[in-house]
């Protein structure tokens, strides 16, 4: 599990697992999310949710059991801003670099 700071305070934070990074990996939420000019402002945020809610729609039940956990725990959780989306693309990072070959299932 890995903590990351929601605000720049540091005074909030959002936990993430393994199995949060799998899902992120799984689905490719991450790709191509931030624009051509590198900014994670709240309208990339936005992006984010709202691709999640589309996959939720459309997810299968095993499938959806996952994206919940994600959603709730992560996404849409209340200290979850364009500071904290930003920690946790680093921590993606260092996550994906740490276990390149992991299968998702």
């Amino acid at each position: 599990m890995k903590l990351i700071q929601a605000n720049e305070r540091g005074t909030r934070s959002i936990a993430v697992t393994d199995q949060h990074f799998e899902t992120l990996k799984k689905y490719s939420l991450l790709k191509n999310l931030v624009d051509s000019n590198g900014f994670i402002d709240e309208g990339v945020l936005e992006k984010l949710q709202l691709n999640l809610r589309s996959l939720l729609e459309s997810a299968s039940a095993q499938e959806q059991h996952s994206l919940m956990s994600l959603a709730f725990d992560v996404i849409f959780n209340l200290n979850m801003k364009a500071f904290g989306l930003h920690q946790l693309i680093l921590a993606y990072v260092e996550w994906e670099k740490n276990n390149p070959e992991e299968t998702c299932e």
